[in-house]
């Protein structure tokens, strides 16, 4: 069962205390804290109120089952569940095992003026999923028992799921047919393919799969309004492309419920090598050589100084000997508090992978690139999911972790990565209070690339003053990727916590149209409100 209050299952054992390597970073960066203690489940649900719903056949009022659907994955959520400051629940929760039985809630909603919510994996870190306070009834509705293949066209590479399948189980019921999504998010054990077409999601390897974008071919959305099929097809000049008024809709247009996905044979080999670069400026132009001369790889990820050092550290654990063999090795090579490191990915035949890493290898080497010997690719890919874990141990022991992440232009991208940085460290300033942030380039483009920011930072007293903090830290960063040009969101979509932010990248005249579009879709605002858009004027 999935943990009520934070991230993964009830008997994970990644969910640990902090080893001695992050431990020792937080207090030498932030200062020790303490813990805040925890509500327990028993108590929220003591907080449900009655349900404003009659009993129905396809949902349950359960007030357990409605607090485990009220919230998501963001850090506001992590401190209302484990403050028990949660508020909002849905009155009840539709577990529907079909379109149909999704087209029967949708039309019980409608003449009952009833809001409803979507919810796939629960994994949403920007308030997708999370009830208003208001007068009227909410209705979530959990896509997880819509998890099957229910078409292979083999010839074609197209596959059907139902849209609550997880990433787990996707994968293994394509790999039992020889083929693959690619589509590996951090949030991939949890979340699911319905969810990664509503928020426009990226998986770690996209620059050998694609976007979600590139994968999603076609399938079937249930609205207020009547069932929206869209067919598949290679390709089409005729008109707007549907599937693009669907893809990011967060649940404003209707309900995901089956989603046709374009899938690759699973590839006969696959390697992820660590390079470490002097400077943060080599590392960047490498990164963008590499992509931009089109070096055949699956991913770049690369590793400003400061995330450099708190990854080697905080992954160390007891362990401190191996990095500081590697340290020494490094300095050998000139490389000192400035290096970076560079992750890359190869996937496809076991002749690609040689070819493309020699490749690799000559023009990073070229650019003063030094060749990882500790099998750090390894062990990104053992940890690579491993990071939402954090939270949980982290929030007991008084700290908090969030990120930010956008995407901008090659020739911005340094220039908005230190504003942003700088705007969240110095966001606590007014309290005497130290972040620790740091970066990594997580997708790169021809154009440009992703920047992802963590940010860790003191609870203080209380959770109240937790979320304050966090209310500063969020608004500092966001204003500071408005004023350099990027996206409010390059992999997590808008949800609650990024809309107002999304008239700077969108313009009246876009907002408006959107709008329309909802409204067509959505007359009277029932489907995940408040939710994508900022509140009309």
């Amino acid at each position: 069962m999935r943990r009520w209050n934070g991230w993964g299952n009830e008997n994970s054992d990644l969910t640990t205390e902090l080893n001695s390597g992050l431990r020792s970073l937080l207090e030498h960066h932030l200062g020790p804290a303490e813990s805040l203690g925890e509500a327990t489940l028993e108590q929220v649900i003591a907080k449900v109120p009655p349900s404003r719903l009659a009993p129905h056949p396809l949902f349950s009022l359960d007030a357990e089952t409605r607090v485990r659907h009220a919230r998501g994955q963001s850090l506001p959520d992590w401190l209302d569940m484990h403050s028990g400051a949660v508020d909002s629940f849905p009155d009840a929760v539709a577990m529907p095992e079909s379109s149909a039985d999704v087209r029967e809630l949708l039309a019980y909603a409608k003449v009952n003026n009833i809001h409803v919510i979507p919810y796939g994996g629960g994994t949403s870190v920007v308030g997708h999923i999370n009830p208003d306070v208001g007068d009227k009834p909410v209705l979530t509705i959990y896509m997880g028992n819509m998890n099957r293949l229910l078409a292979f066209d083999k010839e074609s590479q197209l596959a059907t799921f139902g849209a609550g399948t997880p990433g787990p189980l996707l994968e293994v019921q394509l790999k039992s047919q020889g083929y693959t999504l690619g589509h590996f998010p951090q949030s991939w054990e949890l979340s699911t393919v319905g969810g990664w077409v509503a928020s426009r999601s990226s998986g770690q390897q996209s620059l050998h799969y694609g976007r979600i974008e590139n994968m999603f071919a076609g399938g079937t959305i249930e609205t207020l309004e009547g069932t929206l099929n869209i067919p598949t097809l290679p390709a089409s000049s005729a008109g707007p492309d549907i599937r693009e008024m669907i893809l990011g809709s967060e649940g404003r247009i209707g309900i995901i419920t089956e989603v046709v996905v374009r899938v690759t044979p699973l590839p006969e080999a696959e390697q992820f090598q660590v390079i470490f670069f002097p400077n943060w400026q080599a590392g960047v132009t490498a990164a963008r050589q590499l992509v931009q001369q089109r070096v055949a790889l699956s991913m770049v990820r690369l590793s400003n100084p400061l995330e450099t050092t708190s990854l080697l550290y905080m992954g160390a654990g007891e362990n401190s000997s191996g990095v500081a063999a590697l340290e020494q090795m490094l300095a050998a090579q000139g490389m000192g508090e400035e290096k970076v490191m560079m992750t890359y990915g190869i996937t496809g035949s076991a002749r690609h992978c040689e070819t493309t890493q020699q490749v690799a290898l000559d023009l990073c080497t070229s650019l003063g690139g030094f060749v990882d010997q500790f099998g750090l690719g390894d062990r990104w890919v053992h940890g690579r999911f491993r990071a939402p874990y954090l939270r949980d141990p982290l929030g007991l022991a008084g700290y908090a972790v969030d990120t930010m992440e956008t995407a901008v232009d090659w020739s911005r991208v340094t220039e908005s990565m230190m504003s942003i940085e700088s705007a969240i460290r110095e966001g606590l300033a007014d309290e005497g209070e130290s972040v620790h942030a740091y970066t990594h380039l997580s997708h790169v483009y021809g154009q440009g690339s992703s920047i992802y920011t963590t940010y860790l930072f003191r609870f203080g007293d209380s959770y109240a003053h937790a979320l304050e903090r966090w209310k500063k830290l969020k608004a500092a960063g966001a204003n500071q990727i408005v004023a350099n040009g990027g996206t409010i969101s390059h992999q997590h979509g808008v949800g609650k916590d990024h809309r107002d932010y999304l008239m700077a990248e969108k313009g009246p005249l876009g907002i408006a149209a959107i709008n329309a579009l909802c409204d067509l879709f959505d007359p009277s605002g029932q489907m995940n409100p408040g939710k994508l858009l900022p509140d009309r004027q």
